[in-house]
């Protein structure tokens, strides 16, 4: 349920910055009072992190747009009270190759939308769904459009950049509590006469875990500041960073309890196995770690342009 409010908090985002005035009338409130969850339709099998790559296509005719392709790891779409999607499609085949998309509400109940299964993660089964979603000719009037046409990558960017510090919050959040369950596991379970956490190795994964979240958390903490300061272009780096190093310590801590926790740890008697997953879905989503990293690298050299320095200065002369 968190997930899923969460997703329909940022999935507002694309229409509070580019929607009509009666397009937020209509949809805002309802998503305000947690009564209508939005479905964020960008991610395509074919397209993988490469979003230019997207086939789905929303191309006008007359006074609407007809819209055909297929979605899937659309989050929100199996939820009871998913009444819309925002979906990514082509509506210019034939432009730049960012202004080809575009950003159009469908609604649920649209003919032609077909929930075609609810995908599971690591065999997870997420309620409010992974989904995998057919648009056959689907088609909504062409005041659905958000923005203008051409405006979809502008747009998704925006969201994307805030919905990679809550995907962030969040994994800290959940590596605080594998951590608070690794401490009272520790506490309260003896092998071999002593306290688990009396064995050198489980106090060290402790200690480790607790450095680890707090650096986490601090880069996350500048992170946000640097967007509410520069916005979320000026603070690429900073977000590509957090979105490689959150869920990575999110796996790591998870994977410290479960040790702790033995086999309880692989079941669903604790919520570490769920963790887990999560982490390591978080890997991909909004972007997969090495993409990230190539961003981060490509702006580190580029920043090295306005930064040289006379290497020679640290160089031990040679003889």
């Amino acid at each position: 349920v968190g997930v899923a409010y969460a997703v329909n908090a940022l999935g507002s985002f694309p229409i509070i910055i580019g929607g009509t005035d009666a397009q937020k009338q209509k949809y805002l409130p309802s998503i305000a009072a947690g009564e209508n969850l939005i479905a964020f339709g960008l991610s395509e099998k074919a397209s993988g992190s490469d979003a230019g790559s997207l086939r789905t296509t929303a191309l006008q005719e007359g006074d609407e747009y007809v819209i055909n392709g297929r979605k899937w790891f659309i989050t929100n779409a199996h939820h009871p009270n998913c009444r819309i999607f925002i979906l990514m499609g082509k509506t210019d085949p034939d432009a730049d190759t960012y202004r080809q998309q575009s950003m159009v509400l469908v609604p649920m109940d649209t003919p032609g939308v077909e929930l075609v299964r609810n995908v599971t993660t690591i065999n997870h089964h997420s309620p409010e769904g992974h989904s995998e979603v057919l648009f056959r000719n689907v088609r909504v009037p062409v005041s659905n459009l958000i923005g203008s046409e051409g405006d979809g990558f502008m747009i998704a960017q925006a969201r994307l950049g805030p919905g990679r510090i809550h995907h962030c919050m969040r994994s800290i959040g959940m590596a605080e509590v594998c951590l608070d369950l690794m401490v009272a596991r520790a506490q309260e379970r003896k092998t071999f006469g002593k306290y688990l956490y009396q064995h050198g190795s489980i106090g060290e994964w402790i200690a480790r875990s607790r450095i680890e979240i707090e650096q986490a958390r601090l880069l996350v903490l500048k992170t946000a500041a640097m967007i509410d300061e520069v916005g979320a272009r000026g603070a690429r780096k900073e977000i590509s960073m957090i979105k490689v190093i959150a869920p990575t310590l999110l796996l790591t801590v998870a994977d410290r309890a479960m040790q702790v926790f033995g086999a309880m740890g692989v079941s669903p008697d604790t919520p570490l196995a769920d963790f887990y997953t999560g982490g390591r879905v978080l890997r991909y989503a909004d972007g997969p770690d090495e993409v990230h990293l190539q961003t981060i690298a490509r702006l580190e050299l580029k920043e090295s342009a306005h930064r040289r320095m006379d290497i020679a200065q640290y160089m031990t002369p040679q003889q």
